[in-house]
């Protein structure tokens, strides 16, 4: 014979506890996957970059000079090179900030504005030199190269 007090069910009090649990976990995971993602959007930038340095030597070797443009083709007598004004997954703004000579050049990617990485305040301007120096700057344009380029 069943007992009447027997219990069927979940209380309202088990289902409560359940509920803040999966919150207190929710509350914890989302930031952190949030900034896992950001970190890893970082490469869209690097990669972007040392394309762009790449097509910045070939246009020397092409123009014997380096571009102080972006543009859809090369073209040696306006200084022109071929590419793409934004990174491949438009996260990032690229850039050749003048002046740019036949000595050296620096191409820059900064985080697009209202974009997924406009929220990475840790790594928003990224730079290549000619030499190969790899920089990048925070929001405030602090240095924060080792922590933005590892």
């Amino acid at each position: 014979m069943k007992s009447i007090h027997e219990q069927r069910g979940v209380t309202l009090i088990e289902l409560v506890v359940v509920i803040m649990v999966v919150g207190i976990l929710a509350a914890v995971a989302i930031p952190s996957y949030r900034n896992y993602v950001i970190r890893s959007q970082r490469a869209d930038a690097k990669d972007a970059l040392l394309a762009l340095a790449t097509a910045q030597e070939k246009h020397y070797l092409q123009c014997n000079n380096y571009a102080a443009d972006i543009a859809a083709a090369p073209d040696c007598a306006a200084g022109e090179l071929q590419g793409a004004a934004t990174s491949e997954n438009g996260w990032y703004d690229l850039d050749i900030p003048t002046p740019v000579n036949t000595i050296g050049f620096t191409v820059t990617a900064t985080a697009a504005a209202g974009g997924n990485q406009a929220q990475d305040t840790e790594c928003e301007v990224f730079q290549v030199t000619s030499l190969g120096l790899r920089t990048a700057l925070d929001s405030g344009g602090t240095d924060n190269t080792a922590e933005c380029w590892r």
